[in-house]
């Protein structure tokens, strides 16, 4: 079976009637609103916040009620993917480009859990490009610091120009392969003028559920090394 869709779909059973959910991005979060929207069909009653253009437009196609973020005081619970994660649940986010907005919604949510499949589990973050959200005006000024702290930046681009994101900033990605020290660079990139969110998401997610090779795993925050 789809590991992916095992991960997304496991999901759903921490979902109770009456809860405010917010629904991340991306391919495995897909299986979670399908079945989600499943579950409202039958008579579960939830309301969601969504954390982009795309997940908005799927959930609404699928019949689940999506309400503005500035709206509502808190989340219950929210369900993202993940692009990389390590053994001590932090992660890399933001290779589909909705990083700020997931972010935003994660730092109001009572509970996070992430949905991957095995691939996305590490020892090390860093593998997996890390997306850095700019402003447009200074990401010319912000892509020279980034390169003169030898991080190895690159102006993701679509086309031939610029990838835009929901918020209209520019994503430039970190070419690392190895973050050993994440919170401090981390803190390093905030302390960037320009720079408006990055994609390392440190110390947020309570449950990852893993799919691998038609079975589940549960990983909790309690189990963090």
């Amino acid at each position: 079976m789809n590991s992916k869709k095992i991960a997304g779909e496991k999901a759903v059973e921490f979902i109770k009637d009456g809860m405010i959910i917010g629904l991340g991005t991306g391919s495995t979060v897909y299986y979670t609103i399908n079945k989600l929207a499943e579950k409202v069909r039958e008579g579960l009653s939830i309301k969601a916040v969504s954390t982009s253009s795309s997940t908005t437009k799927l959930a609404t196609q699928f019949g689940i009620e999506i309400i503005p973020f500035d709206e509502v005081d808190y989340i219950d619970l929210t369900i993202d993917g993940a692009d990389e994660v390590d053994n001590n649940l932090n992660g890399i986010k933001g290779g589909g480009g909705a990083l700020l907005y997931e972010k935003l919604v994660a730092s109001s949510s009572k509970k996070i859990i992430w949905v991957v499949d095995k691939s996305k589990m590490v020892s090390t973050l860093g593998k997996f490009p890390l997306p850095i959200e700019v402003i447009p005006f200074a990401h010319h000024q912000v892509f020279n610091k980034l390169k003169s702290l030898n991080l190895n930046p690159v102006l993701r681009k679509i086309d031939h120009s610029c990838y835009i994101t929901d918020g209209e900033h520019y994503i430039i990605d970190l070419s690392l392969e190895k973050i050993e020290y994440p919170y401090e660079l981390d803190n390093t990139l905030r302390s960037i003028p320009g720079v408006v969110e990055t994609g390392l998401f440190l110390n947020m997610a309570d449950m990852v559920i893993v799919g691998n090779e038609g079975k589940v795993e549960i990983v909790n925050s309690k189990s963090r090394l």
